[in-house]
């Protein structure tokens, strides 16, 4: 019997004040809200446990963003089972770097830079456009590894989690499916939203996305 095949599961972490009111969010290391916290505990048991979506003994690796708001999400997801998975915390998986725009509404960054567009022009002082998707890249390549390592060679097990941010998720499902990094704009991440990569037809060489924000909580 064929395996089935491996997937990464790509969470965004829990509501903060600043996802809440938008503005943007990189290294700055703020909390999840009181309601954020809940947002996560409430799927936990649904996504996570022997027999879930997240079954812990399918998981090779874990790839955990340092900030509080992701390492906090990740803590809540496994806080109800015996036993928190090894994870890495990783700034690999780390938030789009703001840069200048750091804290910042749209608005008022488009008051300094009329036009600007993160997709185009990337933040001055933090990361540019080449800069992001050559971080994501080199983290997709960690995971497709860890997949070809369990379908052509049997090591590992089935899946890898990463609980990250909403840019970076966006960029993520993008340079996943051999897109641009601007596709992510058509992409709308929740707070909590789990989504699921894949492969199309048994083929590490069609890579896919099968789910997109799971048991988010959808405005």
């Amino acid at each position: 019997m064929s395996r089935p095949m491996p997937r990464l599961f790509l969470i965004r972490h829990g509501e903060t004040e600043w996802s809440l009111n938008g503005r943007h969010t990189g290294r700055t290391d703020i909390p999840l809200t009181q309601r954020g916290e809940g947002q996560i505990k409430s799927k936990a048991e649904i996504l996570v446990g022997d027999g879930k979506i997240i079954d812990p003994k399918n998981l090779s690796i874990a790839f955990i963003s340092p900030r509080q708001r992701s390492h906090k999400t990740f803590h809540l997801l496994f806080e109800h089972l015996p036993q928190v998975p090894d994870h890495i915390l990783s700034e690999e998986v780390r938030e789009w770097d703001y840069g200048d725009y750091e804290g910042l509404l749209t608005h008022e960054i488009r008051a300094k830079n009329p036009g600007w567009d993160i997709w185009r022009d990337g933040c001055p002082g933090g990361e540019s456009v080449e800069e992001m998707c050559n971080r994501i890249d080199n983290v997709i390549l960690k995971v497709r590894e860890y997949h070809r390592q369990y379908v052509e060679e049997g090591k590992n097990t089935r899946d890898v989690l990463i609980i990250a941010h909403g840019h970076f998720n966006r960029v993520f499902i993008s340079r996943w499916v051999r897109f641009g990094l601007a596709l992510g704009t058509h992409f709308n991440v929740e707070p909590g939203g789990v989504s699921v990569l894949s492969y199309n037809h048994n083929s590490l060489d069609e890579p896919a996305l099968n789910a997109l924000n799971l048991y988010a909580d959808l405005k």
